[in-house]
């Protein structure tokens, strides 16, 4: 039986209408391993700053992970089932507030290895955990699917997630439910790939018992209009997160945080965002700031830039660059 922890409460609280800015949500997703391979710790660098062609260790991803946990700056710390029993076997868990969750499958979507076409296909559903492994580590878990406008293809996805939320049950894990935008164009006539999606979640957790929904979902931030419309639609049943995506610009990382909170999205689950930046608890903390004191991304991009200072750091980017906005989603809201 797992103790609830500060997850636990803060879902209470915007499930009942009570949300305040310290009750966002925030999730360190460390899974890359179930998609990179051997380059889930990023490339190596010299002590000069240049590449020496190498990738780090696992190891080093892992030592991450306990930094962050003893932070205590996030309220999930996701990661694969061998990195939790590493993290079990190191107790990094005991006596925190964090809230351990175990990716539950990998579909051929995010098999992105060095070489790898897969992600120009539909993805193929695949899961490599098994849940009698995860129960004793983790009572939440994560499930991914993306929807295509194919109709065998949905078909097979979603009977995939009604057998995966049938063993979920019987096990006693819990999940949240991530959806990918397809990483190829999908045709959706006269309606915003956005809209397809949204009504595309709703539709398939329509059917869905309480007891077997989604904790939250982890979703691509398309924009404020998209967001805000999925986030307003059932608020008591789907909690709406995103996700971080690809490294860019400190003021792209925190801008999206603060406009997705600000239109609806209660949680966000960054992992390269968080990984490599300069600070990864710097980072967090400057995430907190633009939510709970509700200051601009501009502001907070400056103070984590003057925090990277005083502790030594050089930024990777210069602060007029790292200034910039350059996601278009963040530029349309």
């Amino acid at each position: 039986m797992f103790q609830a922890k500060r997850l636990d409460h803060k879902l209470t609280r915007i499930q009942n209408g009570e949300y305040h800015p310290k009750d966002f949500i925030i999730a360190d997703a460390k899974d890359s391993d179930m998609a990179l391979g051997v380059c889930a710790a990023g490339p190596q660098y010299a002590s000069n700053g240049q590449p020496t062609g190498k990738h780090r260790p696992l190891q080093v991803y892992r030592d991450a992970m306990s930094e962050m946990i003893a932070s205590d700056l996030v309220d999930v710390m996701l990661t694969s089932l061998s990195s939790g029993e590493y993290l079990a076997r190191h107790a990094a868990f005991v006596g925190s507030a964090v809230t351990p969750a175990i990716r539950l499958n990998d579909g051929s979507d995010i098999w992105h290895w060095r070489g790898a076409n897969y992600k120009s296909y539909p993805t193929v559903p695949f899961r490599t955990a098994r849940l009698d492994r995860v129960k004793p580590l983790a009572d939440l878990g994560l499930y991914a699917l993306t929807f295509f406008n194919d109709l065998d293809q949905d078909r097979r996805s979603l009977e995939a997630y009604a057998q995966f939320r049938d063993a979920a049950s019987t096990a006693g894990i819990r999940h949240f439910l991530e959806v990918f935008n397809p990483q190829f164009d999908v045709a959706t006539g006269d309606a915003e790939f956005a809209a397809y999606n949204n009504d595309a979640i709703a539709r398939c957790l329509a059917g869905v018992s309480r007891l077997d929904r989604p904790v939250f979902l982890k979703v691509v931030y398309n924009g404020a209009r998209a967001t805000e419309e999925l986030a307003s639609f059932d608020p008591e049943n789907l909690i709406v997160g995103i996700l971080g995506g690809a490294s860019s610009t400190t003021r792209d990382t925190l801008e999206m945080v603060k406009q997705a909170e600000q239109y609806g999205a209660r949680v966000a689950l960054f992992g390269r965002k968080i990984f490599f930046a300069e600070s990864s608890t710097g980072i967090v903390r400057a995430m907190r700031r633009v939510v709970e004191e509700r200051i601009s991304s501009e502001e907070a991009t400056k103070a984590y830039h003057d925090e990277l200072q005083k502790a030594g750091l050089r930024a990777k980017t210069p602060l007029t660059e790292d200034l910039e906005l350059t996601d278009s989603a963040l530029k349309a809201g």
